[in-house]
């Protein structure tokens, strides 16, 4: 059971050609079928489950410290949503720089370091006394978080091999959703609490949301660690040429899965030093001749995206993700500060709806701003245990999508599934502006962020298939670009808006998908 097969790899004393029947890549898939899927990937995924939990609290710890930190970091409504925007601006740069770096030196570089600087980052975050330390902190954590993202996906997909592989992403895709839910509840528990520790005279304090900042920042130390003990991607080394290395990793899994020593003796691969040799020789000259190739391949193929008609689907994919992302995180990371409002307002108030309630919130704001200076008066938002159960099951319910997608997509095809998926999302947000029950703006929020998760995953099947493969993963970067200036866009014109009126919020939130719906219209039915 320990010995790869000597056939499916090939005896070379039968057919001396055989090993060139196989590629490395393939010859590593063959390998990693015989390690099986056991503790190994338990502990791979555990640890990227830890790293999904660090990513989604570089933006999901903000919204709920913002009602408990307005006053000790003396913010405004722009200033919220600025804060709430600024992590996504140091993904949009470093991951780009990131995704070109992570096949030249290796997946595990860029996870170590990137997520115990996000760690570093975190702990800044958590002690700043000021804004705009606060805000660069923030940045510091999305760009960490950019470079770290990207590797912690492509590793998990590289120890599985193809019989696994998709399911294996499938279900790790799930922990962004698992993520906003524990985060949630961390909130719930430590913030609920009401801790003040002043140093040096009152110069330098620290508050509840520092504390909880601190406590976040133990989920990428928790990555940091665990992805220092993981090997390498074998198929990285492969790439590079070191077979010896590559070989050591698989009997690692194999005795980690199979509590027994893999045999790679049949395996020409890892064995023979003359074929080590030819193939590293042959893969150090194929990336000299593939460089050159590759750059003149790759401008040549970017010539069909600027015509029609795949400038005209990458023009109305992209319009469409930007209007999508910038509704899914204005609405997902806003809700714990509207929630905390609407909290606050339902035991001293008489029953009222949504922007009644947000537009007394605001007036209070400019007439404290216009007839105080005086920070002390200032009396923090604090969110009650409603704020947090209400997270929980946000987040619990954008689990559906992915169950729901995946279901009725055959059914009832993608177009058709988003045009639906777009004139439910419209009357949720339309509803959001009139509901006066708790309940009711917890299942509309809840349903917002859900079928807009799916409009962005339906979004991304429509870009694999109407782009080619020599165009697709470019096709992809620019959409994924494109929603993230949306979410920094709709994160910072939300506040401005809240403060010409809650009724212009909503309305203009749901015109916009009402046209991201309309262009959906265009799109072909099939392939």
């Amino acid at each position: 059971m320990g010995e790869i097969n000597v056939q499916s790899l090939g005896n070379t004393d039968k057919n001396p050609s055989a090993v060139e029947l196989k590629t490395p890549t393939e010859e590593l898939d063959i390998a990693l079928k015989e390690c099986g899927f056991g503790w190994f990937h338990v502990m791979l995924l555990l640890a990227s489950l830890i790293g999904f939990v660090a990513g989604q609290g570089v933006s999901s710890t903000t919204p709920y410290i913002l009602p408990v930190a307005e006053c000790d970091l003396n913010m405004d409504l722009l200033q919220k949503g600025f804060l709430n925007a600024i992590p996504f601006i140091g993904m949009t740069i470093s991951s780009i720089v990131a995704g070109f770096l992570t096949d030249t030196f290796g997946r595990k570089l860029f996870l170590v370091y990137g997520f115990g600087g996000l760690f570093i980052c975190t702990l800044m975050a958590g002690s700043s006394q000021t804004y705009l330390l606060f805000a660069s902190a923030k940045f510091l954590e999305g760009a960490l978080f950019g470079i770290s993202f990207n590797p912690l996906m492509i590793l998990t997909s590289e120890f599985c091999h193809n019989g696994i592989r998709d399911r294996v992403v499938m279900f790790q895709s799930s922990f962004a959703a698992l993520g906003q839910v524990i985060i949630a509840i961390i909130a719930w528990v430590i913030l609920s609490l009401n801790w003040k520790v002043t140093f040096f005279d009152g110069h330098f304090v620290l508050n509840t949301w520092n504390f909880y900042i601190y406590v976040m920042s133990m989920w990428a130390l928790l990555s940091c660690l665990f992805y220092t003990f993981l090997p390498e991607s074998p198929k990285y080394y492969i790439s590079q040429g070191k077979f010896d290395a590559a070989g050591d990793v698989l009997m690692k899994i194999h005795k980690t899965n199979m509590k027994s020593d893999l045999s790679l003796s049949h395996s020409e691969l890892w064995t023979k030093k003359e074929v080590k040799r030819e193939r590293s020789q042959s893969l150090r000259s194929e990336k000299i001749r593939s460089f050159k190739k590759n750059l003149v391949m790759g401008f040549y193929n970017l010539k069909p995206m600027f015509r029609r008609p795949l400038l005209y689907y990458l023009i109305l994919i992209c319009a469409m993700n930007f209007l999508t992302m910038l509704l899914f995180n204005v609405i997902r990371l806003w809700y714990p500060q509207l929630s905390a409002i609407v909290e606050s307002f339902g035991s001293n108030h008489a029953r009222q709806d949504l922007c009644m309630m947000l537009d007394s919130y605001t007036d209070d704001i400019k007439l404290k701003s216009v007839n105080s200076t005086d920070l002390s008066t200032c009396v923090p938002t604090k969110s009650g245990k409603e704020t947090y159960i209400n997270s929980v099951i946000l987040g619990c319910v954008s689990l559906i999508p992915l169950v729901l997608s995946g279901v009725l997509v055959n059914k009832v095809g993608k177009k058709n599934l988003f045009l639906v998926a777009g004139l439910i999302s419209v009357g949720c947000t339309l509803g959001l502006r009139w509901t006066s029950s708790k309940g009711t703006m917890v299942a509309l929020f809840s349903s917002d962020v859900a079928i807009t998760q799916a409009m962005m995953s339906l979004n991304q099947a429509f870009t694999v298939e109407l782009f080619p493969t020599t165009t697709r993963t470019l096709a992809i970067s620019m959409m994924m670009t494109f929603g993230r200036i949306g979410t920094l866009v709709g994160n910072v014109l939300f506040p401005v808006m809240l403060n010409m009126g809650c009724g212009i919020s909503f309305y203009t939130l749901a015109g916009l998908m009402i046209c991201v719906t309309a262009m959906a219209l265009f799109l072909p039915k099939k392939k």
